[in-house]
């Protein structure tokens, strides 16, 4: 039995899309196309595809809104697996929140919001999923997702199914031990408390009208492209070493939020890529700073 096949006995036909460009499903609007582009409905479904992955030894990515992705112009070779809006189901539980690993990350601080519960206002206009955020512990404003996570459910490399307590996710900066065991999440519990209703509102549009304000929303982009450096911020350094409005085709560094770097309508993957590659020697020459990237590359570049 071939890929296609074995898919096909997993998931309803629907769910697998061939030859699928990557452009459609990443927040960069870059890359070329998957292989088998796969959107799974149940925790058995992801189960079940990643076992015959491994089985056939074909590489496989688990994608949420593609928010922190770069995919080479060359696509991917295997099977992107999105774990997005056929898993996003939110409940709310006295102060808990539990919600599947593909909803929004707005829609959960919404769900919060609704039921008067403060703690994940910093979360409303981050533009991944769920399980994402768990696995990077995404965090803006001063808020991060450790500090709202009771708990996730994972699937480990092997198949089982484990619930991990926060103290024992290792939650670090853009990090946690979901990404180091490649553990994929397929739900996570959040407790929060209850609040102001009209508090959490003004919380929540004054951040909003920040990022307006100073992100480049207007243009596809990966987020902020850089990891902030200890003691220093991306953009700053950025914008020190004269690159505000750098450009590469179009890829170009961001003149409203220098630590974005955004696609300005038809920019390659080669293109961002050597962008990145320009900021990272420019910054090193005039700081002394080496960036790092946060965006995830993968695929044939």
């Amino acid at each position: 039995m071939d890929l296609y096949s074995s898919l096909c006995t997993i998931t309803k036909e629907e769910n697998i899309l061939r030859d699928e460009p990557m452009c459609r499903h990443t927040t960069f609007r870059v890359g070329g196309p998957a292989d088998y582009f796969v959107t799974p409905q149940s925790v058995e479904e992801i189960r079940g595809i990643l076992a015959v992955c491994r089985k056939e030894n074909v590489p496989y990515y688990i994608v949420g809104n593609g928010s922190n992705l770069l995919v080479g112009d060359g696509g991917f070779r295997g099977v992107v697996l999105q774990i997005f809006k056929k898993m996003n189901d939110v409940r709310v539980e006295g102060e808990r929140v539990t919600a599947q690993a593909g909803v929004l990350l707005s829609k959960v601080a919404s769900a919060a919001y609704n039921a008067s519960l403060t703690g994940l206002e910093f979360a409303a206009g981050i533009p991944g999923t769920l399980g994402g955020a768990v696995r990077m512990n995404a965090g803006a404003y001063g808020g991060e997702m450790k500090q709202v996570l009771e708990s996730a459910v994972v699937l480990t490399q092997e198949g089982e199914l484990l619930t991990i307590p926060v103290e024992e996710l290792g939650l670090a900066y853009r990090t946690s031990v979901v990404e180091k065991k490649d553990y994929v999440v397929v739900e996570a519990t959040l407790r929060l408390k209850k609040g102001d209703q009209a508090a959490i509102r003004e919380v929540m549009d004054d951040l909003k009208q920040r990022r307006v304000t100073k992100q480049p929303l207007e243009f596809g982009s990966a987020g902020s492209t850089f990891k902030r450096p200890k003691g220093y911020f991306a953009g700053k350094l950025i914008e020190d070493a004269g690159l505000r409005g750098f450009r590469i085709g179009d890829a170009q560094v961001s003149e409203k939020h220098c630590g974005f770097v955004i696609n300005r309508g038809n920019a390659t993957a080669a293109q961002v890529c050597e962008l990145m590659q320009e900021v990272v020697k420019k910054v090193k020459e005039t700081s002394g700073v080496t960036l790092e990237p946060e965006v995830k590359r993968i695929g044939e570049f």
